[in-house]
């Protein structure tokens, strides 16, 4: 027989269960402006394509590694060879889409914010287009992974420094995500 564990810090069933309609309530009450870019946990920073294109901005800022989740967008320039030698660079062909599957990045992009900010002077930039969707979605994913907060706690947040709005679809797989760390199976709780 297998146990399920709670693994959140502070997380109860409820958290888990709440409603898409109830988790876009949160979000909508932030009432900050959106702007470039924002500091949403220590050395980890989301923002929109702007910001992303600015190299004098990156270096003001001192971001080191660039996390792109529009990389095949229009009006992406998202390479190695843009940023050279400087930022390490990694794009993901995301389309803010509902429909788009973003949950197969979820663990990889989580490792890949993990490892530049265990970095020496890591910095990471995580962007988008406008820098409320899809980047939001991959930081949220990264801050239940790696900081064991619920999605309702990783929202709040992120709130707390930035407006977010991960469209519908990567609300649904946040919540996905949320069960899955949750109540997630460990071999060692096997009778």
């Amino acid at each position: 027989m297998m146990a399920l564990t709670p693994l959140h810090k502070t997380s109860t069933p409820e958290s888990a269960l709440l409603s898409i309609k109830e988790l876009e309530y949160i979000l909508d009450s932030c009432r900050m402006e959106l702007k470039e870019v924002d500091e949403v946990w220590p050395n980890l920073y989301i923002g929109n394509i702007v910001t992303a294109h600015d190299k004098e901005e990156l270096r003001r800022l001192g971001i080191s590694h660039v996390l792109n989740a529009a990389h095949a967008a229009w009006g992406s320039r998202g390479c190695q060879a843009f940023y050279g030698q400087e930022i390490h660079y990694h794009g993901i062909s995301a389309e803010d889409d509902p429909d788009f599957d973003l949950s197969g990045h979820f663990h990889p992009a989580s490792e890949y914010i993990h490892k530049a900010l265990s970095a020496p002077q890591g910095k990471i930039l995580v962007h988008c287009i406008l820098g409320k969707s899809r980047s939001a979605a991959l930081v949220l994913a990264y801050l239940m992974i790696y900081q064991n907060f619920s999605l309702r706690e990783a929202i709040e947040r992120v709130l707390q420094h930035r407006a977010i709005s991960p469209n519908r679809g990567f609300l649904k797989q946040l919540q996905d995500l949320d069960l899955e760390l949750l109540y997630k199976i460990s071999p060692c709780q096997l009778l």
